[in-house]
């Protein structure tokens, strides 16, 4: 188990375990979804990181509440309901369909029953959580690594977050990605987005879209692409694209439409801090300035 600050992330050897990973976050996110009260652009559905791995954080069930925590540390998921019942299910190779009846079924032994849409979001060609038995890889130091790179994001995100005094959302994750955000708001409206992501209505997006925004965060990547801080605008303003940006290993990803740093980068360099925060800020400067945000009243 490794206990760097930054560490490797083998994207090929580790792109089945983070792509079960993302499907099991999934389960445990839609379960937020369907007791979470809304608050705007969904931040009610993400997942929170911690000393050990992932939270919901508490959940409202009637005049009940629970919670329910990925430790990749011990590799177990916790679940713990506000009368003193808890239940441990381990984390270990597994179809997406096992852990997702294992998960329901312990809910309802807790006398908690919440049934969930089982269709996965933002994933093309997706296959219903209780039927999925392609999925079931678990190496944990995979896991393990995922969510030690997760920390950093976390921390330096929570960094660039406080240097903001305007609309800001938490630093949270959302699991349709899955990825790690904060984004920042101008305060003005923004068109209605064009939508047109796998397996979610474009109603969702509009409204996670619907005000101007800057956001950043980091993202694990996929087998071919490898992890990476980015950073993006919605709407993007005329210009944004070929932005000077910082540092020098970034660049504007033409396919996701986005700036990127790759992780690797990162990890490798002097300053990882520093580096990371300068992407932030560097492209957040581009977004304000051309679409010509308030930045006096919005920063501190």
């Amino acid at each position: 188990m490794t206990t760097e600050a930054w560490p490797v992330l083998p994207s090929e050897e580790w792109a089945d375990t983070i792509a079960t990973l993302h499907l099991w976050l999934q389960v445990v996110g839609k379960i937020r979804l369907a007791q979470a009260p809304m608050v705007n652009h969904w931040w009610q559905v993400a997942l929170y990181v911690t000393p050990r791995g992932l939270t919901t954080s508490a959940i409202p069930y009637r005049q009940r509440a629970f919670q329910i925590d990925f430790d990749f540390i011990d590799h177990v998921l916790n679940i713990n309901e506000c009368d003193g019942m808890r239940i441990q299910l381990v984390l270990e190779p597994m179809s997406v369909a096992r852990f997702y009846h294992s998960v329901m079924e312990s809910l309802t032994s807790m006398g908690i029953d919440i049934p969930i849409r089982t269709m996965p979001c933002e994933i093309a060609d997706a296959v219903p959580f209780d039927r999925d038995e392609v999925h079931t890889s678990y190496d944990p130091d995979h896991a393990h690594r995922f969510w030690r790179a997760l920390l950093q994001a976390d921390r330096l995100a929570k960094i660039f977050r406080g240097r903001f005094i305007g609309k800001v959302s938490p630093v949270h994750v959302f699991w349709g990605a899955p990825d790690l955000a904060v984004t920042r708001f101008s305060g003005r409206r923004a068109p209605p987005h064009p939508g047109g992501i796998p397996n979610m209505g474009d109603w969702v997006t509009r409204e996670a879209y619907s005000h101007e925004v800057s956001s950043a965060g980091w993202w694990p990547g996929v087998a071919g692409i490898e992890p990476m801080f980015y950073s993006y605008a919605y709407p993007a303003p005329e210009g944004f694209a070929t932005a000077r940006i910082e540092p020098s290993a970034a660049f504007y990803h033409e396919q996701l439409r986005e700036f990127v740093l790759p992780y690797e980068k990162v990890r490798a360099s002097n300053d990882p801090d520093a580096m990371v925060l300068a992407f932030f800020q560097s492209t957040y400067e581009a977004a304000a300035n051309l679409a010509a945000w308030d930045r006096a009243a919005l920063e501190r």
